[in-house]
């Protein structure tokens, strides 16, 4: 039997393997507060984030949000969807859950023995 998400009945996505490289890159774009604050919103919509939207909230200039959507890209937390002149902005599906497990792998079992 497949696990299914209680959301809808898609199989929920597999967290990808993140590579040495691809953990910096995404550290590095979330240490940026604006980024941070883009990707909540990104993440708390409940379909694609439009530009339009993400501007409007951050209230920063276009070539900023620009910049910051290309490094969220590059990282790989982000896709963006090209409908005509339009731009949506969605989370990339199990990143983050991959770097929640990377980090949580980071903690040290109690030193019980010593």
């Amino acid at each position: 039997m497949i696990a299914t998400n209680p959301r809808n009945s898609e199989t929920p996505p597999k967290a990808p393997r993140l590579t040495r490289a691809r953990r910096t890159a995404i550290l590095k774009a979330l240490a940026d507060p604006r980024r941070f604050e883009l990707l909540e919103r990104i993440a708390k919509a409940s379909c694609p984030l439009g530009c339009s939207q993400a501007l409007a909230a951050l209230e920063i200039s276009p070539a900023t949000l620009s910049h910051h959507v290309k490094e969220l890209e590059t990282a790989g937390l982000i896709e963006i969807e090209r409908a005509g002149k339009f731009h949506n902005l969605k989370l990339r599906p199990g990143v983050l859950k991959a770097l929640a497990e990377a980090l949580q792998a980071l903690e040290t079992v109690s030193c019980a023995s010593r």
